[in-house]
């Protein structure tokens, strides 16, 4: 082959190469255009006040839009009993969300520097920002507590998924009542099965609170094992109770928790269980949904919970009775993240 020929097919595989890449920018950014338009067959939503206040006309439900169009990633509401009804959003943007007693945690991007980053927003029930606090890594969990007078949030600073071992977390809790930030529940003095306790692989992630205001749940990982903790915010201390615990959620009236539990024989993209976990006898119960559900699951009342589900157009919301019994069923499409207000 002459040296013409080979500079000839290396021009035209730099070419083909150049096109490859031209087309597949133009297609991400004709994605990204659609999504800023209504689908047809979409729910219906508009621009209104949304409040995270205890409803006086009945329970709401606040929530993360997914719905594509110009509200898309938005906060915004629906009556409890319509969830597929029209939506309010808010103008208010969040990855996570959670919300209690009518104060709010929203993590969001900020795009006011050079480069993407992330932060925390404290909101109070008109969505009114009363503190910010920077994140270290990419928002993946958010939780306040029942009075409102705590929040927690979790980032990923390496790694992606909780699927896999190779990811490390920074979880931090705020004492509204204070001002107080723990930057990072690794601080905390940790006692695992009855002794001190420190590694330099220990991560946290997945905080829920007591009603109490002090006693919190979270998910420890150590040694290539996940562990249930329990947590005293005064003392700052974090007790393990039990193995094979991700994501609690503790049900309002706060005896049993619903958690995401590895189960062997399953896939490793999706090895996750809804299970419950009664307190007081320490008996763990599977739920109804038997697919792998990577969420930390909402109580709507003593009885369900709700989770996320890849849907079509980003999350779709499903709920399952806490007991076992019953099956899933698809409560909202196109949402993520959902508060029960009122």
């Amino acid at each position: 082959m002459t040296l013409q020929r080979r500079i000839l097919i290396l021009v035209c595989a730099a070419v083909l190469l150049a096109a490859v890449g031209v087309l597949a920018v133009v297609r991400a950014s004709s994605r990204a255009d659609e999504k800023n338009h209504p689908r047809a067959g979409g729910p219906q939503i508009r621009r209104g006040a949304v409040s995270l206040a205890p409803a006086e006309g009945g329970r709401r439900i606040v929530f993360r839009n997914m719905a594509w169009g110009p509200h898309r990633d938005e906060l915004a509401t629906v009556a409890a009993d319509a969830p597929d009804g029209p939506r309010t959003a808010s103008g208010v943007s969040c990855l996570r969300f959670h919300s209690a007693a009518g104060t709010g945690i929203c993590l969001q991007a900020d795009k006011g520097g050079v480069q993407e980053g992330y932060r925390a927003v404290v909101l109070d029930a008109g969505l009114k920002e009363t503190a910010v606090h920077p994140l270290a890594g990419i928002p993946t969990r958010a939780r306040v507590s029942p009075g409102g007078h705590l929040a927690a949030w979790t980032v990923f600073v390496g790694g992606d998924s909780y699927a896999g071992t190779n990811f490390s977390t920074r979880t931090s809790l705020l004492d509204l009542r204070t001002g107080r930030l723990e930057a990072s529940l690794e601080d905390f003095t940790i006692h695992k099965d009855g002794k001190a306790y420190r590694s330099a692989d220990v991560n946290f992630w997945g905080v829920t609170f007591a009603a109490d205001e002090r006693t919190f749940y979270a998910t420890l990982a150590t040694g290539g094992r996940t562990h249930l903790v329990r947590g005293d915010l005064a003392e700052r201390t974090v007790t393990t109770l039990r193995e094979n615990l991700e994501c609690p959620s503790l049900s309002p009236d706060g005896t049993r928790l619903v958690f995401k539990k590895r189960v062997q024989g399953l896939p490793d993209d999706a090895p996750w269980r809804l299970y419950a976990l009664d307190l007081a006898s320490l008996q763990e119960t599977p739920l109804a949904e038997e697919r792998s559900v990577d969420d930390q699951v909402v109580w709507t009342d003593d009885r369900n919970v709700v989770y996320s589900l890849p849907g079509d157009f980003g999350a779709d919301l499903y709920t399952v009775p806490a007991d076992g019994s019953g099956a899933p069923a698809r409560l909202m499409t196109s949402a993520l993240a959902p508060a029960f207000l009122g």
